[in-house]
C-alpha cells in the first residue's frame, strides 16, 4: 500500500514539473520578441516565437497574442496577459499594446470588433 501511495506521489510530481510554469512562458516570450523585426514573414515570426495563444478568441489571422504577464494565476489567459503581434499583408508591422492602440485608431473603421465578426441578426419592426 505504501509502495502504491509513494508511486502516486512521484506520478503528480512528475507531471507538475512537466506543466509550463506561466512565468517562464511569459519570460521566454518577452526574451524571444527582442528579436522580432518589422518585415518578418508570418513563418519567421513562428519560428523566433512559436505558436500564439490558439485557443483565444481574441487572435486572428493577422494578430497574433503572445502570453507575458501573468497576472492572475488561474489557469485561464486573458487578453490583458498578452501583446499582440499585427501582420498586414502576411509581414509583421508591429507588437505591442501601444503599437496596436494606435494602429486600431488609424485603421478604425477596416478592423471589425470580435462582436461584428458574429452580428446578431437585425429583426425588422413594421408598423
Amino acid at each position: 500500500m505504501k509502495k502504491i501511495f509513494y508511486m502516486l506521489g512521484v506520478i503528480l510530481l512528475l507531471s507538475g514539473c512537466a506543466a509550463i510554469n506561466p512565468y517562464k512562458k511569459a519570460e521566454i516570450n518577452v526574451e524571444n520578441s527582442k528579436r522580432l523585426r518589422v518585415g518578418m514573414t508570418k513563418a519567421q515570426v513562428l519560428e523566433i516565437m512559436g505558436e500564439p495563444e490558439k485557443d483565444e478568441s481574441f487572435n486572428r489571422p493577422d494578430l497574433w497574442y503572445y502570453y507575458f504577464a501573468p497576472n492572475w494565476i488561474d489557469g485561464l489567459i486573458t487578453e490583458d496577459e498578452c501583446f499582440p503581434l499585427i501582420f498586414k499583408d502576411g509581414k509583421l508591422i508591429g507588437w505591442g499594446n501601444r503599437f496596436y492602440s494606435s494602429y486600431r485608431l488609424e485603421n478604425e473603421k477596416r478592423i471589425p470588433d470580435l462582436e461584428l465578426l458574429n452580428p446578431v441578426p437585425q429583426i425588422e419592426l413594421k408598423q
